[in-house]
């Protein structure tokens, strides 16, 4: 109703300043009633298409907010950020953005992990010979094993001390193969 009572007086304004030109500045009644004609025409377009620039304005708005409220669910105060730079486990299905050649084919878009089941996340580094694989036991990729190095042990049981001498090469020779294996990256 307040409407309908301010378009009524911007009217009668329109009216009184048209009769007022034609009276006092000599312009034609023609042009008058034509400006206040295209004046009313513009005033019932706006007030016609305001329901739906308000429906539009509330479509978007909607749509911000389900956006909004999507991206922050991701990534939110009860669900931190967990850094995987040294490793670690995801048991249950967990999202993650895929950039470029990361994903499979060069996708990009969203992957995920721990699916089928718990999944292992292991950090890669390159090796002397540039080829990237999984840097293992905190050495970093390409660096020589020395006195810090990896520990490993061998237990061999055999029936007496006789025994164990005879096998003695022939594990000596396995070992010095697998270590040759384990530094060409096999």
């Amino acid at each position: 109703m307040l409407e309908v009572n301010r378009s009524a007086v911007k009217f009668s304004a329109s009216l009184s300043s048209g009769l007022k030109s034609a009276l006092v500045d000599g312009k034609s009644l023609e042009g008058v009633f034509r400006q206040i004609a295209l004046s009313m025409s513009s005033r019932l377009l706006n007030a016609s298409l305001a329901p739906l620039e308000q429906l539009a304005g509330k479509a978007a708005s909607s749509l911000g907010n389900a956006l909004g409220n999507g991206l922050s669910n991701l990534v939110s105060r009860d669900a931190p950020v967990t850094p995987f730079a040294k490793g670690g486990v995801v048991a249950s299905p967990t999202y993650f953005g895929l950039s470029g050649a990361s994903g499979p084919g060069g996708t990009s878009g969203l992957g995920v992990a721990g699916e089928a089941g718990a999944e292992a996340i292991l950090p890669l580094a390159r090796g002397p010979d540039g080829r990237l694989g999984v840097a293992g036991g905190g050495q970093g990729a390409g660096r020589r094993t020395g006195a810090g190095g990896p520990k490993i042990q061998i237990n061999v049981a055999t029936r007496d001390a006789e025994s164990f001498r005879r096998s003695e090469a022939q594990v000596s020779a396995m070992v010095a193969r697998a270590v040759s294996r384990g530094r060409r990256g096999l």
